[in-house]
């Protein structure tokens, strides 16, 4: 059975929709962090941190694409984007059938990286809420 985390982009956040491109551009800066740190470390710290490579398949080409794992504890992540309505747009991490819980891990990591990116509000596999948001 399939897992999914949410990540809600709303009105305080710092964009109000994002693409695919744009997803992938966020997940591409966060690899490139880890490297900058992993060659301080003399370490190839972005392969631990980010052990998956960026996939598109055809028939999914504007919806969603997912992360496949290089290492055997790292299988897959799909990542895709849902507009609700054209105010609220929703970012959804989806675990598929076969994922690990090193993909489950992973894939709350770069949930709460992209919250805190975006400034949205989070909710993670196991259902809780985190809000990077401000709110009053």
């Amino acid at each position: 059975m399939s897992q999914q985390a949410f990540i809600k982009l709303v009105g305080t956040s710092v964009v109000q929709s994002v693409t695919l491109d744009d997803l992938k551009t966020q997940l591409n800066h966060y690899k490139e962090q880890f490297a900058q740190t992993g060659a301080q470390l003399d370490w190839s710290y972005a392969d631990a941190a980010f052990p998956y490579s960026i996939e598109q398949k055809p028939d999914g080409e504007d919806q969603w694409f997912y992360l496949k794992g290089n290492e055997p504890l790292y299988r897959y992540i799909a990542i895709g984007i849902e507009n609700d309505t054209p105010e609220t747009c929703t970012i959804q991490v989806i675990l598929p059938k076969g994922s690990t819980i090193g993909d489950k891990a992973k894939g709350n990591e770069f949930c709460k990286y992209l919250g805190k990116t975006y400034k949205a509000e989070v909710q993670l596999f196991n259902g809780r809420i985190m809000y990077f948001n401000p709110r009053k």
